[in-house]
C-alpha cells in the first residue's frame, strides 16, 4: 500500500521532469519569467536612451531650425559630416584627445599603481582618496580653474619664468599650437586619478604566489611587472580604456570653458559642434547627424576594446 502511494506521486512528476528535460531549460520557473524582473529597468533605458537616440536619428534626415517646419534632407546632413573639413577636423581633435584622455593617463597609471602596489607606502587608501578627487569636482569647477591657471598672467607662465624658462610663456589657451595639447593635459590630470585606482584595485586581486613564483625564477622588478602584473590587468585596463575613451570623445564642458572651440576652430570637438550648430546656428538636422556619428563612433570604440579584452584572456 505505501508502496504504491510512493509511487504514484513520482509517476506523476515524471512527465514534467520529462517536458523540461525536452526543453533544455533549468528546473524551476521559466526563463520567460526573469524578463519581468529586468523590465521596469528595460523600459528606463528605452524611455531615456533609445527613444531619444531613435529621435536623433529621425531629427538627423531633416532640415531644421528647431522652430519652424522641416524638411526632407535625406543623408545630406551626414554627407556634410563627411564632406565639411571643419567637421573633419573636430573629429581629428576628438582623436587627439583620446591620447591625453586615455593613452596618457593608462601609462602614467600604470607607474603609479606598480610603483604604490610594490613599495607598499602607509597612508595608501588615503592617497588613494586624493588621486580620485579629480572625479568628484565639477568639470566646469576644474575649467575654470585651469583657465586661469593658463592666463597670460596664470601661475603656469609664472613658473616657468621663476626657473628660467620665459621664452615658453604664452596665452595657452590663445595659441593655435599650443591650445589643443593645453586642454588635453587637463583631461589626462582629471582622468590619471581614475585610472590609478582601478589598477590599484586590479593589483590588489592577483595572487601573491604569482610574484612569489616570478622571483623564485629570478625575475626582477620590471620583469615581474610584464610577466605578472600586466597580463593580470586586462580587464581593468580594457574597463579604463572604455571610461576614459569615451569621456574623450564626448567632451564637452571643458571645450566650452576654457576655449569654445578656439582660437578659431583650433580646438572644436564634435560634441561642441552639436551645441554650437543646434543653439547657435539653429541647424538642429545637422548637429542631430554629427551626435548620432559620435554615437557610432564611440559604441565602435568602446565594442572593439571589450571584444579584444576578451579575446586576449
Amino acid at each position: 500500500m505505501s508502496d504504491t502511494a510512493t509511487a504514484a506521486p513520482s509517476r506523476a512528476r515524471t512527465p514534467e521532469g520529462t517536458r523540461r528535460r525536452r526543453r533544455g531549460g533549468p528546473p524551476g520557473e521559466p526563463r520567460a519569467v526573469g524578463w519581468l524582473y529586468v523590465l521596469p529597468a528595460l523600459l528606463v533605458y528605452a524611455a531615456f536612451l533609445l527613444y531619444p537616440l531613435l529621435r536623433a536619428v529621425q531629427i538627423s534626415l531633416y532640415d531644421w531650425n528647431g522652430n519652424t517646419l522641416a524638411t526632407w534632407a535625406g543623408l545630406d546632413n551626414y554627407v556634410e559630416v563627411v564632406g565639411d573639413p571643419a567637421l573633419r577636423a573636430s573629429f581629428g581633435h576628438a582623436l587627439v584627445l583620446i591620447a591625453f584622455y586615455a593613452l596618457l593617463p593608462l601609462v602614467v597609471g600604470l607607474v603609479l599603481a606598480a610603483v604604490l602596489g610594490r613599495a607598499k607606502v602607509r597612508g595608501l587608501a588615503f592617497f588613494r582618496t586624493v588621486v580620485f578627487l579629480p572625479q568628484v569636482v565639477a568639470m566646469v569647477v576644474i575649467a575654470v580653474a585651469w583657465r586661469r591657471m593658463y592666463a597670460p598672467d596664470g601661475s603656469i607662465n609664472d613658473l616657468l619664468s621663476a626657473i628660467g624658462l620665459d621664452a615658453l610663456t604664452r596665452g595657452w589657451l590663445g595659441d593655435y599650437t599650443a591650445a589643443l595639447p593645453a586642454v588635453g593635459l587637463i583631461g589626462t590630470w582629471f582622468e590619471i586619478g581614475l585610472v590609478t585606482v582601478l589598477l590599484l584595485a586590479g593589483m590588489g586581486k592577483i595572487p601573491t604566489e604569482l610574484y612569489e613564483a616570478a622571483r623564485l625564477d629570478g625575475a626582477g622588478a620590471v620583469r615581474e611587472f610584464f610577466v605578472v602584473t600586466l597580463p593580470a590587468l586586462r580587464g581593468e585596463i580594457a574597463v579604463a580604456l572604455t571610461l576614459t575613451v569615451i569621456a574623450a570623445l564626448r567632451t564637452f564642458d571643458l571645450v566650452y570653458v576654457t576655449t569654445r572651440g578656439g582660437p578659431g576652430t583650433s580646438t572644436s570637438v564634435p560634441s561642441y559642434e552639436v551645441y554650437n550648430r543646434a543653439f547657435q546656428q539653429g541647424r538642429v538636422g545637422s548637429a542631430a547627424a554629427i551626435a548620432v556619428v559620435l554615437t557610432v563612433i564611440i559604441f565602435a570604440i568602446s565594442f572593439g576594446i571589450t571584444r579584444i579584452a576578451e579575446r586576449d584572456r
